[in-house]
């Protein structure tokens, strides 16, 4: 295909360049051995379809895996950057004041305490440290880690205003949208970033989903995982089910249906059907207009 074949959209070239940072960063590469970099080298289908991927990704670079962390930072960049270059281009569907953020230092409760639906937790974790006894019940129960954050600033009484007299100093005074009410970003939505699924990376992605859930005080964020990860049952242990996470975002979805169907998965191939027509498993360039809604 040349590039006059491809789509001009803005999602379509997001998208791309989202893959062209992933291998420019040395993320998405495949060794001497054939084994791309996101593939499981002790399980043969993983190697299959990372492979496959990689080939239609155009992977041209040979490379040993870079260190968990390392690849796991610059894969936060590269969906931050994604979700900026297209969410922030979407006003007319969802117009706003907004910022996108990786969060960097994230360990520390004074960076989820910034936000409105969770300023009290600065208040709590200052209760917790002074006293053992609720250290003992509560634990960590209440540390929110975000990778992504999707922030959308309160609004000037005026631009309400700026078509029809809505507000005044008399009424919707509690109302978190008004910044005579409260300066704090409203958190709109929280991205988990996890370039494989490995070990207990999924239950890490529900417990953080849990705690944005458990410990909000108004509304709830929207909250996606976005992965790299090439097995379908791995990917499973996170997108099957309801009540945590709202959706597993893929990489290269349609690159791995492709690749699973090529490898003739019986199994495989339901399973991802499975997650893809039950709204449980989405491609990347679906995240954007997702959060739109």
């Amino acid at each position: 295909m040349t590039a006059d074949d491809q789509s001009q959209a803005l999602l379509a070239q997001a998208r791309r360049d989202f893959h062209a940072s992933l291998l420019a960063s040395g993320v998405l590469t495949v060794n001497d051995r054939g084994v791309a970099s996101n593939a499981d080298s002790s399980q043969r289908s993983s190697i299959a379809y990372a492979g496959r991927i990689a080939q239609d990704l155009l992977v041209e670079t040979i490379g040993e895996r870079l260190a968990g962390q390392t690849s796991g930072g610059e894969f936060e960049t590269a969906c931050a950057d994604f979700v900026r270059a297209t969410f922030t281009r979407l006003g007319m569907l969802r117009p706003g004041d907004w910022t996108v953020t990786k969060v960097a230092g994230r360990r520390s409760i004074e960076y989820i305490a910034a936000y409105d639906q969770y300023a009290h937790l600065m208040d709590l974790d200052v209760a917790v440290r002074a006293n053992p006894e609720l250290r003992a019940v509560l634990g960590n129960a209440y540390v929110i880690a975000p990778d992504i954050v999707v922030v959308r600033h309160p609004v000037e009484d005026e631009l309400i205003n700026a078509e029809e007299f809505i507000v005044d100093e008399s009424v919707a005074r509690l109302a978190s949208i008004r910044r005579v009410n409260q300066p704090r970003g409203i958190l709109h939505a929280v991205i988990s970033c996890k370039w494989t699924l490995r070990s207990d990376r999924a239950q890490n992605a529900r417990s953080e989903s849990l705690n944005l859930i458990r410990n909000r005080k108004g509304r709830l964020p929207h909250i996606a995982v976005v992965t790299a990860e090439p097995s379908p049952s791995r990917l499973a242990s996170l997108a099957l089910g309801t009540g945590d996470i709202d959706t597993l975002y893929h990489f290269a979805l349609p690159e791995l249906i492709e690749a699973v169907h090529a490898e003739d998965n019986d199994e495989a191939i339901s399973m991802l059907d499975t997650m893809v027509s039950g709204n449980r498993l989405k491609d990347i360039a679906d995240l954007p207009l997702d959060l739109a809604t």
